[in-house]
């Protein structure tokens, strides 16, 4: 599986050739610098970390830093995994960039959904709201009833109720390439991803 961190841009279209209006998503993808390859043989699994997003060197501290020369690798702001990558003539100190993906591929892209705080059951479970008649007039986003006083005289675990909503990590799948500005490092994906504008994602490879 080949992948790339990289950081959201922002929303954009892009026109097809047949005139069709395409919503897209634009991610600076790399590149990024293969800081360490792990094997099932000397770490239990298969991954590559990568680098992204470059720190300066009295901003790192030493293990860290005796990390990355030990890779012959610049300090990276962002460090991450990739399970199963492909390591074909690939060692550490490579560069990945956005020539691994071809338009027309499907990817996944993996985010930190935007953080909404505090959030009532309405916004947060789309619940449907109370009457606004019979005797209730100033309860109508209110969850109801959250279970019975006599049996089971508690309220069930993993009740929908109030709490804070967002800033979780979210995979969207079969997002599909529509072009590539390898100059730039930009990748424009169809449709939205998770996260905020100049958050970090993670664009892998979706297998067939």
């Amino acid at each position: 599986m080949l992948g790339i961190i990289g950081k959201k841009i922002g929303m954009s279209q892009v026109f097809e050739e047949d005139g069709k209006l395409l919503p897209v998503t634009v991610i600076e993808a790399g590149p990024c610098q293969i800081i360490q390859i792990k094997t099932p043989e000397k770490d239990g699994y298969a991954a590559v970390q990568l680098g992204f997003g470059k720190k300066p060197e009295k901003r790192v501290n030493k293990p860290m830093l005796g990390h990355f020369k030990a890779a012959n690798a610049e300090p990276y702001r962002i460090v991450s995994e990739i399970r199963d990558f492909e390591t074909a003539d690939r060692k550490p100190g490579d560069t990945v960039t956005v020539d691994i993906f071809k338009v027309g591929e499907t990817v996944k892209v993996t985010g930190t959904s935007k953080g909404k705080g505090f959030q009532g059951v309405v916004k947060r479970h789309n619940f449907g709201g109370g009457p606004k008649t019979h005797g209730q007039s100033d309860r109508f986003r209110s969850p109801g009833s959250i279970g019975a006083s006599a049996y089971p005289s508690r309220v069930i675990k993993g009740l929908k109720m109030a709490g804070r909503m967002g800033n979780d990590q979210v995979t969207v799948r079969g997002l599909k390439i529509v072009k590539i500005d390898a100059d730039n490092h930009l990748l424009y994906v169809k449709g939205a991803v998770p996260g905020t504008r100049n958050s970090i994602v993670t664009i892998r490879r979706q297998e067939q």
